[in-house]
């Protein structure tokens, strides 16, 4: 058969690995300054838009899809055209592909930085943005896909089946975490409340870093490491017992971020079950892809690009041996809410995705710009600093985990909380911080000597932007042969039938989660005291999630008697009910707050105090890591906008008066001059329309409803009732 000739598109490629580079520098710089913040408030500078609260969600959005989405764009642009001896579908869909895929992440970045967020951990993006987002992520899958299908080759390679397991993946997930009930431009609500939201968001929360984070690097590893130490991948048996069962498993295990919280048990034993049971999927590509290296440990050792993804690979080992660790309910109890978490997805993060993203670029430029790379010296250099940081992280914290979870639940000989207040916990664990700050500034180093090797490198040679190659043409067989080709060489020839299986493997542990969860009412009970959010506490809840508060403080009690002791009640499912978005938190670095309006609770504080502690949180108490928000008694809430957000609200089934909206502003009014009578009385002046007061009224209302013997008539009044 005679060969056809065509051309790989290897500009496409470079785009993507240049922007991996770029926003990879951006990303751990926003990092460092986020570690300087938590151990130094001095580090917010005193202004509205770089405080802790802003900059953590950009620093997350930046790594996972600046850097990280880059960096799988890059590598599977490459290796799907290798694999599949075709040129990518589409140069128009590529560039669109590539441009609205930065217009994104510079649009996440503007709007992080201005506050303008959903809460919802990794889909903080509002709602334009999600619908641009869904445009370019199946611009991607088209482009994928048509490649595929216009293939010269019989079979579909291992790392294709993790591609097409990410685009589908992510697109589920996506469109189903973000159905919101825009108001404007800026600003939507989620259409889902409470334990809803919660169980909605953290299948998607869990799964983002499964396919996002997982298993398109797991289809990189299927390519690069066997290029690499140039063997064949370990076991081709193994690699499909990794893949449908880590697909199908994955999507059970997101209700393991909230065990022991105010959400069905029945829910919870089905995250705890499934994240069990992940291990061995998990550790089998782990050893897939260590025992590739079989024979080759010799280069290993003079390969920076191995040593890379053999300290990647092992990381996905370790990470995903913990991960399940950490769903086990007698450990959850002391990693959830502590450093310990941090220090799990970090190690993930730069070791497994670091260490993969590292070594294909140490690999793959060198080969797209027909060069050598400039220093395997200074790559080598760059390794030994980025291992050297990920261990200088992570220590710490796990210290600094068990350290404050044992602070936490000390009792003196009396009966009495050892540690009542919280920042006595946080001052002893101050000097991990500082030590994250040295990993951070190493791990940038370790970074910048990379990038100022690749581009030596990329100075040294040049890209063939049309690369040409010839292959012959596919000749796709019918039916199967049984005699010689099993069902699963059979599906790799069918991509649509083996993409149905992956969508159907994907979809079934959401739906059995999350359908019940919606339309079954008893999963959800009521608490007849609880009311809806007045307009002011409406706004002040906007408020806080516009500063990220959420990012330090949770907002449920669990059922520890050091938790209740320490905060109030443990937290019961009806009290979330008209919560658009949950604000359960996955971080403790401030207190708990879901009792702060509970008056005979040990977290009241009084509207003077609130507003002194927002002025100057370290004037309150000089320990104290929370950055100043005096803006907030300078900035006015918009009216205009609150009876839209009311209408909204009665739209999602809050049980509001109809008319309420047209009275709403007037109500808002009424509320926030008590308010402002009260601080008055304590020398406070300052007009009832500030962000302030509604930041008030909103933590007076924290856990109000359900506090024995509380008068509700404030309440009432608000609500038209």
């Amino acid at each position: 058969m005679e060969n056809q000739k065509f051309y790989y598109d290897n500009k496409t490629v470079k785009l993507f690995l240049l922007a991996t580079i770029i926003w990879g520098v951006v990303a751990v710089l926003v990092g460092v300054l986020i570690a300087c913040q938590l151990a130094f408030p001095a580090f917010n500078f005193g202004l509205e838009y770089t405080t802790f609260g802003r900059m953590r969600p950009l620093h997350t959005n930046a790594v996972i899809f600046a850097f990280v989405g880059n960096a799988i764009f890059a590598g599977v642009y490459y290796s799907l055209q290798k694999l599949l001896k075709a040129r990518l579908f589409s140069d128009v869909l590529s560039k669109i592909h590539f441009w609205g895929w930065q217009l994104i992440i510079v649009l996440a970045a503007v709007t992080f930085t201005l506050g303008i967020s959903t809460s919802k951990e990794y889909a903080e993006l509002e709602w334009p943005i999600d619908i641009l987002l869904t445009v370019v992520w199946v611009i991607f899958g088209w482009n994928m896909i048509g490649t595929i299908l216009k293939r010269r080759v019989q079979h579909i390679y291992a790392a294709i089946w993790w591609y097409l397991a990410t685009f589908l993946g992510v697109a589920l997930l996506h469109v189903v975490n973000s159905f919101e009930l825009p108001i404007s431009l800026i600003k939507s609500y989620p259409i889902y409340a409470g334990a809803q939201d919660a169980v909605v968001q953290w299948w998607y929360g869990h799964n983002a870093v499964a396919f996002f984070l997982t298993t398109p690097f797991l289809g990189l590893m299927y390519y690069y490491l066997p290029k690499a130490a140039n063997r064949p991948i370990y076991s081709y048996r193994l690699s499909i017992i990794h893949f449908w069962s880590l697909i199908f498993l994955y999507m059970w295990a997101g209700p393991h971020h909230l065990l022991y919280q105010a959400l069905p048990e029945w829910v919870q034993a089905l995250g705890v079950t499934f994240s069990i049971m992940l291990i061995a999927p998990s550790w089998g590509g782990m050893i897939n892809g260590l025992l590739t290296l079989r024979g080759a440990w010799d280069k290993v050792r003079d390969s920076a690009v191995l040593k890379f993804f053999v300290v990647a690979v092992t990381a996905y080992g370790m990470s995903t041996f913990e991960g399940p660790m950490m769903s086990l309910r007698n450990v959850n109890q002391m990693t959830h809410f502590t450093d310990w978490t941090i220090a799990h997805t970090h190690i993930a993060g730069m070791a497994w995705n670091g260490g993969m993203t590292f070594g294909m670029l140490y690999w793959l430029l060198p080969r797209i710009f027909r060069t050598k790379l400039y220093s395997e010296k200074l790559a080598n250099t760059h390794f030994w600093i980025a291992t050297l940081s990920i261990l200088v992280y992570a220590i710490p914290l796990y210290w600094s985990a068990v350290t404050q979870w044992l602070m936490l639940r000390e009792y003196t000989p009396e009966g009495f909380l050892a540690y009542p207040n919280f920042l006595e916990t946080l001052t002893q664990i101050l000097p991990m911080y500082t030590l994250r700050i040295i990993s951070g500034i190493m791990f940038l180093t370790g970074f910048l000597i990379m990038v100022y090797n690749l581009f030596k490198t990329m100075a040294a040679g040049s890209v063939e932007a049309n690369e040409a190659a010839e292959a012959p043409a596919l000749v796709l067989a019918g039916k199967r042969k049984p005699l010689n080709e099993t069902i699963h060489r059979w599906m790799e020839r069918k991509t649509v039938r083996f993409s149905i299986w992956v969508f159907v493997a994907l979809f079934i542990g959401g739906a059995i989660q999350i359908i019940p969860m919606i339309f079954i009412k008893s999963n959800i009970p009521t608490i007849d005291t609880v009311t809806p959010y007045t307009p002011l506490e409406l706004e002040g809840r906007d408020v806080y999630v516009k500063e990220g508060c959420y990012t330090c403080h949770s907002q449920v009690i669990r059922p520890f008697r050091w938790e209740t002791d320490r905060y109030g009640d443990y937290s019961k499912i009806g009290e979330f009910v008209y919560d658009h978005p949950f604000l359960w938190g996955s971080r403790r670095t401030g207190p708990d707050l879901a009792r702060a309006g509970y008056v005979n609770g040990p977290m009241y504080k009084n509207s003077a105090w609130h507003y002194n502690h927002f002025m100057d949180p370290q004037k309150m108490n000089e320990q104290s890591i929370m950055p100043r928000y005096d803006w907030f008694a300078k900035k006015d809430v918009n009216l205009d906008m609150t009876p839209n957000k009311i209408r909204a609200m009665q739209t999602l089934g809050v049980p509001y008066p109809e008319g309420f909206d047209e009275q709403a502003v007037d109500d808002l009014l009424w509320q926030a001059n008590q308010i402002v009578a009260e601080l008055k009385l304590s020398g406070i002046e300052i007009e009832p329309t500030k962000e302030m007061v509604a930041m008030i009224a909103y933590m007076h209302k924290l856990g109000r409803d359900i506090e024995p013997n509380t008068n509700q008539n404030l309440d009432s009044h608000d609500t038209g009732e």
